[in-house]
Formats: C-alpha cells, sequence, structure tokens
C-alpha cells in the first residue's frame, strides 16, 4: 500500500525516440531503398526551409546540440536513454517517434513520423511506418517494463493492410497506436471504412493516440504565428469527429488520446458539446443526435485521454472539469520544449499545491492504466528515482491541501453540477 510520503511513480506518457534517419535503411524493405535515398538527398532542403519558416532557430539549435550531446543520444541508445530518465525521475514512458524536434536528424523513412499525414504516399507511408516499427520493437525490448512503443499507423492507406499492421505491431511488443491527425483528402474518420481499424484498436487493447506535428503549413507562408496558434488543434479535431459519429458508442473498447496538445482546450470544448447534447437553448433547433446514446462527457471519462505535455498551472486548476483521471503528464523527452533536463524542478513549480493523491494519478498511474504498465514491477524503480512529495514541496498537511480545492473539486462541470463556476486562483 503506497504510503503518502513515498517517493512518486512517474510514467511520462509523451517521449520520443528514433534512429538517425539514415540508421533506419536496414528496417526498410529493399524495393523501397531507391525512394530512401532521395528522401535523404532532400534533408539539407528541409533543415533550410525549417529555418527559413523560424521553425528552426540557428542559434538556438547550436547551443542545444552543444549543452545536450550526451544526453541526446538517449534518443537511440538504451543504455543513456535509461541514464536520462533516471535522473529526471521517470520509471517508465510512451515512446512516441522523432527523437530530434530541432533539426529533424532523428525523422522516420518518408517524414511519417510526427509528420505522419493523409497527404503522403499511401505506398511509401507504410513502408516508412514499417521500418519505424521494427527499430522501436526492437528498441523497447530492451526495457519492457519501462517503454510501451507508439505504432507509426498510416490508417487512411488500405484497410486490410492497416488492420494486419496493428496486429503486427502487437505480436512484436508494441503497445499504442498514432494515426494521422490531418487526413487532408482521404476519408474522415466518421467514414465508416474505418470501422475494422478502431475494432482491431481495440481487439487489441491498443490506445490509438494523435499528436502535434502536422499541420497545414503551404498555408502560412512565413508567418509563424499562424502555425503555432493551429498546431494543438489538428491533433485535437479527430476527437469530435470520432465521438459525433458514434465510434466510442459502436466500439467501447477503444481508447483514444491527443498528444503534446496541452489540455487548455477541453474543458469549454466539453462545456459545448455537452450542452449541445443535452438541449441546452441554442441547440433546440438540431434534431437528436442518434449516434450518441450520452452525453459527451460519459464518453470522454470511458475512453479519452489526453497525453498533456508539460502540464501547465492553468490546466490543473482545471482538472476537475477535465478529469483527474483523463490528464497524463508527459516530459516531452528529449525535445527542447519539454521539462527534460530539468524535470525534478518542474514539477515542483506545478505540482507544489496539489494534492499528493491527484498528482499520483496526474503523475502515473493514470497513464499505467491507459498504456498497460505494471505498477508492481515498476514500484522498486520509483522508490529509488522517484521524487517524493516533500522534493515537490507539497505539505504534510493534505487535508488542509485537499480542503483549499475543496471548492473546485465539487463544482466539477458546473454545467452539470449545477454550482456556481468557481474562481481560478492559481497563475497560468
Amino acid at each position: 500500500m503506497t504510503e503518502e510520503s513515498d517517493p512518486y511513480l512517474i510514467i511520462s506518457s509523451d517521449c520520443h525516440a528514433g534512429l538517425p534517419t539514415e540508421r533506419y535503411r536496414p528496417y526498410l524493405d529493399s524495393a523501397f531503398h531507391r525512394d530512401f535515398d532521395d528522401f535523404l538527398g532532400q534533408r539539407d532542403a528541409r533543415r533550410e526551409e525549417m529555418t527559413r519558416l523560424g521553425v528552426r532557430n540557428e542559434a538556438f539549435a547550436a547551443k542545444w546540440f552543444e549543452d545536450n550531446a550526451e544526453g541526446l543520444r538517449g534518443g537511440w541508445d538504451a543504455a543513456q536513454r535509461l541514464k536520462e530518465l533516471d535522473g529526471d525521475g521517470v520509471a517508465a514512458e510512451v515512446v512516441f517517434p522523432d527523437a530530434d524536434a530541432v533539426d529533424s536528424g532523428t525523422a522516420a523513412p518518408f517524414g511519417v513520423g510526427l509528420g505522419l499525414s493523409g497527404d503522403q504516399d499511401p505506398r511509401l507511408g507504410m513502408a516508412g511506418a514499417r521500418a519505424h516499427n521494427r527499430w522501436l520493437a526492437e528498441f523497447v525490448a530492451q526495457n519492457p517494463e519501462r517503454h510501451c512503443g507508439v505504432a507509426l499507423l498510416p490508417v487512411t492507406g488500405e484497410v486490410e493492410e492497416v488492420v494486419a499492421e496493428i496486429h503486427r505491431a502487437r505480436e512484436t511488443g508494441l503497445g499504442a497506436l498514432m494515426i494521422p491527425s490531418m487526413w487532408v483528402d482521404k476519408a474522415p474518420y466518421h467514414d465508416r471504412r474505418y470501422d475494422p481499424v478502431w475494432a482491431a484498436a481495440a481487439e487489441t487493447r491498443m490506445p490509438v493516440v494523435t499528436h502535434s506535428g502536422a499541420a497545414p503549413r503551404h498555408e502560412y507562408g512565413d508567418h509563424l504565428g499562424i502555425y503555432v496558434s493551429e498546431v494543438t488543434w489538428w491533433p485535437a479535431r479527430p476527437l469530435w469527429f470520432l465521438l459525433w459519429s458514434g465510434v466510442f458508442e459502436r466500439h467501447p473498447g477503444l481508447r483514444f488520446g491527443v498528444a503534446e496538445s496541452g489540455c487548455w482546450w477541453l474543458p469549454n470544448q466539453l462545456w459545448f458539446m455537452d450542452r449541445l447534447y443535452l438541449g441546452a437553448h441554442g441547440g433546440k433547433k438540431l434534431s437528436p443526435f442518434a449516434e450518441l446514446k450520452r452525453p459527451p462527457s460519459e464518453y470522454l471519462d470511458r475512453q479519452v485521454f489526453v497525453c498533456a505535455t508539460n502540464t501547465k498551472r492553468r490546466e490543473l486548476a482545471q482538472r476537475y472539469e477535465i478529469g483527474v483521471d483523463n490528464i497524463l503528464w508527459g516530459s516531452d523527452f528529449p525535445h527542447p520544449e519539454g521539462t527534460w533536463p530539468d524535470t525534478r524542478a518542474w514539477l515542483k513549480r506545478t505540482f507544489h499545491d496539489i494534492p499528493v493523491t491527484e498528482t499520483r494519478r496526474i503523475l502515473g498511474l493514470a497513464a499505467a492504466e491507459v498504456f498497460g504498465f505494471d505498477t508492481a514491477k515498476l514500484a522498486p524503480l520509483a522508490r529509488r528515482i522517484g521524487p517524493t512529495p516533500a522534493e515537490l514541496g507539497q505539505p504534510d498537511d493534505q487535508p488542509a491541501v485537499e480542503a483549499s480545492w475543496a471548492r473546485s473539486r465539487e463544482t466539477g462541470r458546473h454545467w452539470l453540477t449545477g454550482h456556481d463556476f468557481p474562481v481560478l486562483g492559481v497563475a497560468p
């Protein structure tokens, strides 16, 4: 039984790993080697374009790689990775692609990592995804109790091929599926053609996730502000496509998550959707939502989660509307926008006045349930490397901490409880 003062079992719901791109060749079917050479030949041009658009800062990139050269090898070196995770107090992790978010030096073949999108060539897309998935299966197998590998799944391709890749990924030890956040000119996710895919994901108990990265950059010109204003919207968009089209109703075993897009947008979105379903004044003229048999918030609590990377104070203040168990913290290792290598200090600044029981859920236990980590196997490691509540600045007087949040907790989803909307008393 966990004591209140025990170290935290921390599971990051959003980390990244990937080979230096040229080293994917042995994992790629030989029929695609010539295409791969062409892809490698375009790297300098892609980097120059990123710099021109402002997505890459030359001075920052140089300092980042100089200051963190050793730790960044953890993007593909298993021993170095464990050293970095231990230093951050992270016992286990969910592993997405693309370890290098500065120069894209570890991009999966044909750009199907975080840029996975419906506008990619289906043939090359599946080939690149399989290459990464093969490598990732080998990588996570070195320390399977600490890693849940996320298989790349170009779901807009041929359904039979996609379903086969789900089962193949599961058989090789991968534990989740990343689908494109943008389908572009392919069938949107309300299309029933995808039902076999959702069914296979539910059958294999592999959560389906989207991740920020893809966006219609060709529309933005050189206006970086447009990109950063929208980049977290695209991965969130599939949520309401799946929900309103009845995917969650037809496939109750399907789990769906949105990664590295924050969770600040979810309370208002959930409020809006619930009110529409429940017949608020503004929605009374609409026909009943026949595909749903319960309010959107009930599907959210049953099947949806948010990998809320670098969770902010403002988001924690909204946790009773979002649902404490629906928020999964992530460090984003080894990306510079993440908390590594200063995770312990980040956690202290962010969680110092959050109740310990809720902190345990957000920092690890909720992720363990979603992604299938064995907490008993991780417990000895957590006791050795995890920060304690005291180290996060959390008071011994937990009843007083609980009481300080009582009004917010009682109010919860105010549109359902009927309580007045509480004043959010924390800094953003």
